[in-house]
């Protein structure tokens, strides 16, 4: 399975072979370097780490340096591992430089971002609520979360709130995987991927590409 590292670059639409308006991700995948091979031998899992975009040493604690030298490279700002299955052998060598065109026999593709932070949300924003009615006595309740403590009195599980209760609170921020984009083009010359949609996360934000798993 390919993997690369990369950055999103923003959004754009491109026209396609019939014509049709498509929305398009730009990212900027690669090249990445391998950081480090793991065996089970030596670590106990098949495993290749990665980095992308370089970083400057002052920017860097030694270990992290000294990491990077072994790999003849600078240190990397965005370093990742991909898991290997225990009977596959590692197919790359350190401080070899994997590009896009690990995707030239992929059709779609899986994007691993972190999404944007939203802050602390209220329950209309973070869960859709409806809200109470805009008229009709409603007085300065129109955006609250209604009854909480019905939720409380499941008999024989305690009296708190059970996980899962729709409230306010930290919204966005989280690690999200959107699947099976399709792969509109690649430019190898500019380590450029373009993807149909959306990926998560602003423009400039970090992500991870790899072959789509339920393609």
């Amino acid at each position: 399975m390919a993997m690369l590292l990369g950055k999103k670059v923003g959004m754009t639409q491109v026209y396609d072979e019939a014509g049709k308006l498509l929305p398009v991700t730009v990212i900027q995948a690669g090249p990445c370097v391998v950081m480090q091979v793991k065996t089970t031998e030596t670590d106990g899992y098949n495993a290749v780490q990665l980095g992308f975009d370089d970083v400057k040493p002052s920017r860097r604690k030694n270990p992290q340096i000294g990491h990077a030298q072994k790999a003849g490279t600078t240190p990397k700002k965005f370093v990742r591992e991909m898991r290997l299955p225990e009977e596959a052998e590692p197919s790359y060598n350190i401080g070899d430089s994997i590009t896009v065109s690990v995707f030239a026999e992929n059709k779609s593709v899986d994007v691993v971002g972190t999404s944007k932070g939203k802050g602390f949300a209220g329950v209309m924003k973070r869960h859709g609520f409806a809200g109470f009615p805009a008229s009709h006595g409603t007085e300065r309740k129109h955006r609250a979360p209604g009854s909480i403590s019905s939720f409380a009195s499941d008999a024989g599980h305690g009296g708190k709130p059970k996980k899962g209760k729709k409230m306010a609170g930290h919204m966005g921020n989280h690690r999200v995987t959107t699947k099976n984009h399709r792969l509109v083009a690649i430019d190898e010359e500019k380590n450029l991927l373009v993807v149909k949609g959306a990926v998560p996360g602003p423009a400039g934000g970090y992500c991870l590409v790899r072959s789509a798993k339920k393609a």
